[in-house]
């Protein structure tokens, strides 16, 4: 299993797991397919959409490891 870090960008995020998409959307990130998401970093989009970027790194760890 692949631990989700902030300086992963939210394109490799989804190529762990696509199940990860909810908590995603759940902070406002809604536009997962466009080339920022394949570009800038999880802190960078926490920190546009005004997301804790810790609070969802753990949120996204604890769905990996059920």
């Amino acid at each position: 299993m692949s631990a989700i870090t902030k300086d992963m960008t939210i394109g490799e995020i989804l190529r762990v797991d696509e199940g990860l998409v909810p908590i995603l959307l759940e902070t406002g990130m809604h536009c997962l397919g466009c080339p920022s998401a394949q570009a800038e970093s999880l802190e960078e989009a926490c920190w546009v959409h005004g997301t804790d970027v810790d609070a969802i790194v753990e949120k996204m760890n604890a769905f990996l490891a059920q």
